[in-house]
């Protein structure tokens, strides 16, 4: 049975390889990314993903202040790899930071204090669903990213860098671009191991 939404999933691979030879406009690309996280779900509608999306010279910042943050307390022996690492995210044309707000999360939490534990866990699933969202997005119109979480190391670097709301929690960060290389094949575990089915 085909399904474009179960395509589209299948498309969304981790890309390592990333380049800048992207042919949609970086305007095509933000109301791609801006879409993504309008329609993603999120609990009580309270849309509480938040992004802050970033191009060429200010993407190359980023990966430049995580660079200083991850050298401050990684091992000196064999922090060439990482840095190698952290530069094939900069060779890529752009970086999405994903954000739950927290104000949002603690108006909710006034508002119906019954529910008021479960809040923070539907707020990082909504950020998990707007992460998929976008990624899905990116792949399906060609353009490869990956998936980072060098927070909370960059959390005080970002925040002052790009002016961030004090409420903006940093949860992720996608860098994006062309795909520079095929993706190799996935292994999947046993659906036995994985799945149940009653009735």
């Amino acid at each position: 049975m085909s399904n474009a939404y179960l395509d589209a999933l299948k498309q969304r691979r981790t890309q390592y390889a990333l380049g800048r030879n992207v042919t949609q406009s970086k305007d095509a690309l933000v109301a791609l990314i801006q879409d993504a996280i309008k329609h993603s779900p999120s609990s009580f509608n309270s849309q509480s993903s938040r992004a802050l999306v970033l191009f060429g010279a200010e993407s190359d910042k980023l990966w430049s202040l995580a660079t200083d943050e991850v050298r401050k307390v990684a091992p000196a022996e064999g922090f060439e790899k990482t840095e190698a690492k952290l530069k094939s995210f900069a060779a890529g044309v752009g970086t999405v930071l994903f954000f739950e707000d927290q104000d949002v999360v603690k108006k909710l939490q006034e508002q119906f204090a019954l529910y008021a534990d479960n809040f923070p866990v539907w707020s990082e699933q909504a950020g998990g669903m707007a992460q998929l969202s976008v990624w899905s997005t990116l792949a399906v119109a060609g353009v490869g990213a990956s998936l980072q979480h060098y927070n909370p190391l960059i959390d005080n670097a970002v925040a002052r860098e790009w002016n961030i709301p004090a409420s903006w929690k940093l949860r992720a960060q996608m860098p994006f671009g062309s795909n520079e290389a095929p993706f190799g094949d996935k292994a999947f575990m046993d659906d036995a191991e994985r799945f149940r089915v009653a009735g």
